[in-house]
């Protein structure tokens, strides 16, 4: 599902510093951006520092949006634009090892779920963490912060067909890592808890 719009109005309230306007779009945006961000820089702690820091950029460059792109687009740009410098600065330096198990975020049905399935939705996560960014940034942009395949074309600033099939090229790399997980008797109950990564293969349509 496509994320809503903000109200004009609310956005005319932040334009003049209105505090309580801030705290209403920190509601309604800051889970999808935040998820988006985690499953990018793989640290749950380091993803809610970048966020902050979107948001506070989101709030200094308010005035800059005047409607030019969807605000959605406008807001994932600005976390497009965090993350990208927070992994060349990773790659500059030396950096621990983050351990995959403390990167993961369990669905929030997780309780339901044995032992096989958390493993196979694990697996998922780790193949998804193993994707080129070019492929992870797109999947995320859709699966986890439900951008529509046009804004996530206008974030990235590359075409639509593009868009859709590194879309279908991450899915489907994602599909021949478990292949060879023997993961395949769980992989059906699995697509329950994360669905629009493994939504079944089809070559790219319009959307």
């Amino acid at each position: 599902m496509a994320l809503k719009q903000p109200d004009r109005r609310l956005l005319d309230r932040l334009r003049q510093g209105d505090e309580r306007a801030f705290e209403e779009l920190m509601l309604e945006y800051q889970a999808p951006v935040l998820a988006y961000v985690h499953r990018m820089v793989g640290d749950p702690s380091l993803a809610e520092d970048l966020v902050q820091d979107v948001f506070l950029r989101v709030y200094r460059r308010v005035e800059s949006f005047r409607g030019q792109c969807l605000f959605t687009t406008w807001l994932f740009q600005i976390a497009k634009n965090r993350v990208l410098d927070e992994l060349r600065a990773q790659a500059r330096r030396p950096t621990a090892a983050v351990e995959l198990s403390d990167a993961m975020v369990a669905p929030e049905h997780a309780p339901e779920l044995d032992t096989e399935i958390d493993e196979t939705v694990a697996a998922i996560w780790r193949a998804v963490a193993g994707l080129e960014i070019e492929l992870k940034m797109p999947l995320l942009l859709r699966d986890v912060a439900g951008l529509s395949y046009r804004e996530i074309a206008e974030t990235l600033e590359i075409e639509l067909a593009t868009v859709k099939w590194r879309i279908y090229t991450a899915r489907e790399t994602i599909q021949r890592a478990l292949a060879g997980q023997e993961l395949a008797p769980e992989f059906a109950r699995a697509t329950t808890a994360l669905r629009p990564v493994l939504e079944p293969q089809t070559t790219p349509s319009p959307i």
